[in-house]
């Protein structure tokens, strides 16, 4: 989910250059999103480890 985060952030800052603001806008806004779920993603996951009593693991 990362990476599709990374491909709508490189695609907003290829659309702003070429100068297309608005889809520019809505690219960086999924990017957004997608890296913010990511983020609580990667939280849920690390609770639960925890919660199981699993070391974690690297």
């Amino acid at each position: 989910m990362l990476s599709w985060a990374l491909t709508f952030f490189i695609l907003a800052i290829v659309a702003a250059i070429c100068g297309f603001g608005g889809l520019a806008g809505s690219l960086a806004g999924i990017a957004q999103i997608l890296f913010f779920l990511f983020v609580v993603l990667l939280l849920v996951a690390l609770v639960a480890n925890a919660a199981r009593g699993r070391p974690p693991t690297i």
